[in-house]
C-alpha cells in the first residue's frame, strides 16, 4: 500500500502514518506540497493520503479543508499526534553559534516564544521539518539549525541542542486519512464529516445547528471556510460523533433538505485524542 504525505521521511506526516497504519506496512509517496499530495491521490499514484488539518496551537489549516472538498476525497480515518519540536544542528554546534533556523512555517509558529528569546536566530521557512534536517546534513550547513522531530535528528545524524521548544506542551495535530473511495460499511465507525452552505439570511445557520441537538449528535468541530470569489460568504465544515448509524443517516437526510451544496465527506472511526484520560 502506497500512502501520499506532504514532506519526507521522519516528518510528522510520516509519524502520523506509522501511528495509524503501523511500521513497515506501507510505502511512502513524498510530496512537496498539499496540492501535490492531492494530485497524487487523485491520479492513483497513491492508494491513500494522510493530511494535517488542524493543530492545537496554530488552529485549522483552512486550505487543506478546501482541497478535500475540491478533490471530492473521502475521509476514512483520523489520527492525533503529539507534536514535540526540537532544535537540532550538526554535531559540535552550540546554541550561541546558530544564526539561522530552518523549518516549516507552522513549526516556526509553534516555537515562536523560544525563537524570540534567541535574537541571534533568524527563522527561514521551508516546506517540511524533516527536510530541513536532511538539508543541514547533506549540505553540511554550519551555524544553521532545524526545528523537527527527535526521529529526524536520529535519521540525519544531528545533535539536539534544545528539546521540546514548542510554546505549549499540549501540542497536538490532527491528521485525516483520505481516499477516493468510501468505507461507510466498516464496523466501528462513529464519526462523520460534512460540508454545506446555508442561505445568506439571519438565523439560517442557527436552524441547521439545532438539528444536532434534536438528533443527539455531538459536534466536535465547526469551521467556516471562505468561498473563493464570493466575499462574505462561507461554507461550513462540521465533524460530529454519533452512537446509532440509523439516527445519523436520518439526520443527514434532514440536513440535506435544510442546506445547500451538502456533501458527506466521510464516515469513519473517531481517533483517540492523546490528552484525554
Amino acid at each position: 500500500m502506497k500512502i501520499a504525505i506532504q514532506g519526507g521521511k521522519a516528518s510528522f506526516h510520516d509519524e502520523a502514518v506509522q501511528t495509524y497504519f503501523g511500521e513497515n506496512s506501507h510505502e511512502l509517496l513524498e510530496c512537496p506540497t498539499f496540492r501535490g499530495l492531492s494530485n497524487s491521490l487523485k491520479n492513483a499514484e497513491a492508494d491513500l493520503a494522510v493530511m494535517a488539518v488542524e493543530n492545537t496551537l496554530a488552529g485549522s489549516i483552512l486550505p487543506n479543508y478546501g482541497l478535500i472538498e475540491e478533490y471530492s476525497f473521502n475521509i476514512i480515518g483520523e489520527v492525533y499526534l503529539r507534536i514535540e519540536q526540537n532544535l537540532m544542528a550538526l554535531p559540535g554546534q552550540n546554541i550561541e553559534d546558530i544564526s539561522t533556523v530552518r523549518s516549516h512555517p507552522m513549526a516556526l509558529n509553534q516555537c515562536s516564544m523560544y525563537l524570540e528569546e534567541q535574537p541571534q536566530m533568524r527563522g527561514i521557512e521551508t516546506f517540511d521539518t524533516a527536510e530541513s534536517a536532511r538539508e543541514i546534513r547533506e549540505c553540511n550547513l554550519n551555524k544553521t539549525a532545524a526545528i523537527a522531530s527527535r526521529r529526524a535528528a536520529e535519521i540525519y545524524g544531528l545533535e539536539i541542542l534544545a528539546e521540546s521548544i514548542e510554546n505549549v506542551k499540549q501540542n497536538y495535530t490532527r491528521f485525516l486519512v483520505l481516499s477516493t473511495k468510501d468505507n461507510y460499511q466498516l464496523d466501528g465507525i462513529n464519526k462523520s464529516s460534512i460540508n454545506f452552505k446555508v442561505q445568506h439570511q439571519p438565523g439560517a445557520l442557527f436552524g441547521v445547528l439545532n438539528l444536532f441537538q434534536e438528533y443527539n449528535l455531538n459536534m466536535s468541530l465547526i469551521q467556516s471556510i471562505p468561498i473563493p470569489g464570493y466575499p462574505n460568504e462561507y461554507a461550513f465544515h462540521i465533524d460530529f460523533v454519533w452512537r446509532d448509524k440509523g439516527v445519523c443517516q436520518r439526520a443527514i437526510d434532514v440536513l440535506k433538505s435544510k442546506t445547500q451544496d451538502f456533501k458527506l465527506l466521510g464516515m469513519y472511526k473517531a481517533g483517540k485524542i492523546p490528552y484525554e484520560n
